[in-house]
């Protein structure tokens, strides 16, 4: 029974002493010992001054940071769209020719842009001169082969450029696993030291932006000697060399003295996502020196009962305010960086603190399901946005862009396009006769025959709208076109389909043809145009029928070079 009463008083003595009763505690500690005017207003003004321009360069370092980050942040979400393309491709050739053609690099923090083989050399380049050149000895390289995402390097002499630079690379693994090449970007220091422009000219500030191992990669303008060189080689910075690029913390400010021996406080902050650091650096006797002379002497009466008081508050705030907080802030950070599985541990929390973990908590486990529900919204948004659901095969907006990227490729390697316009014979009267649940039927089924015959040629299907169906065929002669078409034709009328309105007593399809090497004065509506026409020509002939129509320079008859004409 003792004990029991003896638990009961502790558990009561425990939420009777809870962290407001003990701030309050501390507080008295902390004001009784302080009771000397003179002492404390002197304390005040010195903290005030200190306070603002540590919070000043603080806030400045952060957001110089976040600048940073934005920087680093468009370079990865290029290079992830340079490996979309990579994968998509499915081959070294037609992706090189689509990063050039295509994809434009109009970040002017980005140097240049280049598709890596599994053996380390540059397979090709928005910068000639780098094609070959093996980069597999590259630290990065070797760590991004290790992690398989996204990597940072340090400073280095870039091999094609001859130039200071770091690079960021990201494997086209991360998304096709079976494709093994990488894609990486030499970024612009200079640009980089643009965005640090806010911390030059002011006297008595040095702020840098440090790599893993120490070295300057940025600084602003006036004082952009100091890129290239380590911080050890800095006489103002390399007092906190090792305490700013192994902190545990992603930001902070330390007090040190400098190599020429004054006081100084050094605010860092880790570029998110990167092992890169912003120091900025203040000279403290440039902040307080009119009033260290009579803080000296105060606390020299007070020292004795300061000790005493330091230690205390040391020790309380660090078990009941500095831990607690710094718990809650890695939870923060991992929230920032999309990692909804984080908890925290309310074991080691004190009592108030608890709620607020639990809503942390909650947080979590509800953003997490919002991000898989987002995730899958867009698939499905995807998809319905490029196929036509009716007939299975892409709509005009997915057709078109098929057609703008084989024009593309076709102009680039001078090769032949060939389209087919299918258009249903009589489709209106069909609808009429039988009814639109089986009009639907019908398009249906003529969207599986031209999937077929699509697959069978390599070429690419889709509904151009309505009855209107569309056969992209690319490198066919016009003879291979033509003959395709027939098989477009036959295939309908194979299918048996009744029409009794129609004169074949079936559904038949008429078929426009059309074929051309796309040049510069040519685009691809001129194509859909010829085949349009070739079909409105099939139609008066009196349908079930394939005509051919192509694109033919007007050049040999005198006309301008560029100038075009139709020819059935």
């Amino acid at each position: 029974m003792s004990s029991v009463s003896f638990n009961r008083k502790r558990v009561k003595l425990k939420a009777l002493l809870g962290i407001r009763a003990r701030l309050a505690l501390l507080a008295l500690i902390l004001v009784a010992p302080l009771m000397l005017e003179r002492a404390r207003s002197l304390e005040d003004t010195r903290a005030k001054q200190i306070a603002a321009a540590s919070q000043e360069f603080s806030t400045l370092a952060q957001h110089s940071a976040n600048g940073q980050r934005e920087v680093i942040s468009s370079v990865e979400a290029l290079l992830k769209s340079a490996a979309y393309i990579r994968a998509s491709a499915g081959g070294v050739g037609k992706s090189c020719l689509i990063l050039r053609g295509s994809l434009q690099v109009d970040l002017p923090w980005i140097a240049n842009l280049s598709i890596v083989g599994r053996d380390g050399r540059v397979q090709c380049s928005t910068l000639n001169g780098l094609v070959g050149v093996d980069l597999s000895d590259r630290p990065y390289f070797k760590t991004m082969r290790e992690t398989g995402g996204f990597v940072l390097s340090d400073y280095l002499f870039g091999r094609g450029v001859k130039k200071p630079t770091i690079i960021a690379a990201y494997p086209v693994a991360a998304i096709d696993a079976d494709e093994d090449a990488f894609v990486v970007a030499a970024v612009n220091l200079d640009w980089m030291s643009l965005t640090m422009g806010n911390l030059g000219g002011r006297p008595g500030v040095s702020a840098v932006m440090v790599d893993s191992i120490g070295t300057v990669i940025a600084a602003p303008p006036d004082q952009a000697s100091m890129i290239g060189r380590s911080l050890d080689q800095l006489p103002l910075l390399s007092a906190i060399s090792e305490q700013a690029l192994h902190a545990d913390k992603s930001n902070g400010t330390v007090s040190f003295t400098a190599a020429d021996g004054s006081k100084r406080a050094a605010s860092f902050a880790r570029v998110a996502g990167t092992n890169a650091r912003l120091i900025v650096s203040i000279d403290e006797a440039r902040v307080s020196a009119s009033i260290n002379r009579d803080i000296r002497t105060a606390y020299l009466q007070l020292a004795f009962v300061c000790v005493f008081v330091l230690i205390g508050a040391l020790i309380a705030a660090e078990k009941l305010i500095i831990q607690p907080i710094e718990i809650m802030a890695g939870m923060t950070r991992k929230f920032s960086q999309g990692d909804w599985s984080a908890r925290v541990s309310r074991a080691r929390l004190p009592a108030e603190f608890v709620p607020l973990a639990r809503a942390f908590n909650a947080m979590a486990a509800h953003l997490g399901q919002r991000e898989r529900e987002l995730i899958a919204t867009n698939d499905r948004l995807t998809v319905i946005a490029s196929i036509d659901m009716l007939s299975g095969l892409a709509n005009r907006r997915g057709f078109q862009s098929r057609l703008d990227f084989e024009w593309l490729k076709a102009l680039q390697t001078g090769t032949e396009l060939a389209l087919l316009m299918i258009d249903v014979d009589h489709f209106k009267l069909y609808n009429d006769t039988y009814g639109h649940p089986e009009g639907d039927v019908c398009l249906s089924r003529l969207g599986e025959t031209l999937a077929a015959i699509a697959d069978e040629t390599g070429g690419f299907a889709g509904r151009y709208g309505g009855e209107e169906f569309c056969l992209l065929l690319p490198n066919f002669s016009a003879a291979r076109a033509l003959a395709t078409g027939e098989t477009v034709r036959t295939a309908v009328q194979d299918l048996g389909m009744p029409h009794i309105t129609s004169v074949y007593q079936q559904v038949t399809v008429s078929v426009g043809v059309a074929c051309t090497t796309p040049s510069d004065a040519q685009a691809p509506k001129d194509l859909i145009e010829a085949a349009d026409a070739a079909l409105y020509a099939a139609k008066h002939r009196g349908r079930n029928a394939v005509v051919e129509h192509g694109l033919v320079r007007a050049g040999d008859a005198g006309a301008d070079a560029g100038a075009m004409k139709m020819a059935g």
